[in-house]
């Protein structure tokens, strides 16, 4: 998958270097964040944001002509976090569910997959038309893996709000 200047990635803290972080990108090799980038104003301590193997969420700023990928933590927002997240964690459930059918030959499938789509989309399309799936995993494997995508629930997301009114008016 290629990385376009505004996405919004997971990644892992590799190392820090004096002032650069380096980090590798799910999937998508490495790439380094400059300390003005971790988070506004000063940082007396850097390892307050990031320290080695933490996984953080971080938007593509730029691509460089030597390959370096230059990545910002502070122009996340928390709704682009969040949505990361979820991905996240609904791709690696779709993997889990996969290795968990098929074994072995998971490895295979789950390659074959990405080469199109992610895995969490590809499933979810595999529910309504399961032909492109039962091709790469074989008929009853897709039926046992459709019927448990089926039964997983899905969350409802929702933002509860509580307001308190007050008056300096006597009550009427």
């Amino acid at each position: 998958m290629e990385l376009e200047v505004g996405d919004v990635v997971m990644c892992t803290v590799d190392r820090i270097a004096g002032t650069i972080v380096f980090v590798d990108i799910e999937e998508n090799g490495q790439g380094s964040i400059v300390l003005s980038e971790i988070a506004p104003g000063r940082i007396r301590n850097l390892r307050e944001y990031v320290v080695p193997k933490k996984k953080i969420i971080c938007k593509v700023l730029r691509d460089t002509q030597n390959g370096n990928i230059e990545l910002s933590l502070r122009r996340v927002t928390k709704k682009e976090t969040k949505e990361v997240k979820e991905q996240y964690k609904k791709e690696k459930s779709c993997i889990n569910i996969l290795k968990g059918i098929l074994g072995e030959k998971s490895e295979k499938v789950i390659n074959e997959i990405l080469k199109t789509n992610k895995v969490d989309d590809f499933m979810q399309n595999a529910k309504e038309d399961s032909k492109d799936f039962e091709k790469i995993v074989g008929k009853t494997e897709a039926k046992k893996i459709i019927e448990i995508l089926m039964a997983q629930k899905q969350k409802k997301d929702c933002d509860k709000k509580e307001i308190k009114f007050t008056t300096t008016k006597p009550n009427r």
